[in-house]
């Protein structure tokens, strides 16, 4: 006679529980260490810039005459206009 102990669907529900468990530990560490990485992100760069980046303002400019630059070639090419 079966042990009720070892009830075959006990022991499988248990093991699912414990491995369930197990794994939201795990992706729990994780996320804890994602989110102090990126807390140290941003104590690192006060103001959203870093020292190799220099000045945001100047980069964000040049990047965003880039971008302009950009669309107004491709409206020129939709419309068939040669540059």
């Amino acid at each position: 006679m079966i042990s009720p102990l070892l009830d075959p669907t006990l022991v499988l529900t248990s093991g699912s529980v414990i491995g369930l468990v197990i794994i939201a530990a795990a992706l729990l560490r994780a996320w804890q260490g994602w989110l102090d990485l990126k807390r140290q992100e941003l104590d690192r760069a006060p103001g959203g810039r870093t020292a190799d980046e220099g000045s945001g303002i100047g980069t964000a400019r040049i990047e965003l005459a880039d971008l302009k630059e950009r669309i107004r070639k491709l409206e020129a090419i939709a419309s068939g206009v040669e540059l």
